[in-house]
């Protein structure tokens, strides 16, 4: 029986690197309703009532606040539904996603 041949000579190397991530920073306006800024921190990006409080409050005194750092995909969609949700309900809310 003949022995089988290995295709590459040398030890091959794999380099992997985590995917990049994605900001998502939510912005004050003066339309948005706090509340529907809670509503959306729940429902879109899961946080508790009182993570959402708290991150809307920061939105509200800063101007914006960082809600969450996901791979491009998570990033993008929470950002789409968001703003879908928002426009639906008459709301000019802005939510961006940038590279971290």
């Amino acid at each position: 029986m003949a022995q089988e041949q290995c295709w590459y000579s040398a030890k091959e190397r794999t380099r992997f690197r985590e995917p990049r991530k994605y900001k998502v920073t939510i912005y004050n306006d003066d339309f948005t309703t706090m509340d529907f800024v809670v509503h959306i921190l729940v429902t879109v990006f899961h946080k508790t009532e009182e993570e959402a409080q708290t991150l809307m409050l920061t939105v509200h005194k800063s101007g914006s606040s960082i809600v969450g750092v996901y791979s491009y995909d998570i990033a993008r969609t929470k950002v789409e539904a968001a703003t879908k949700e928002a426009r639906n309900e008459g709301f000019p809310l802005r939510i961006t996603y940038t590279p971290e």
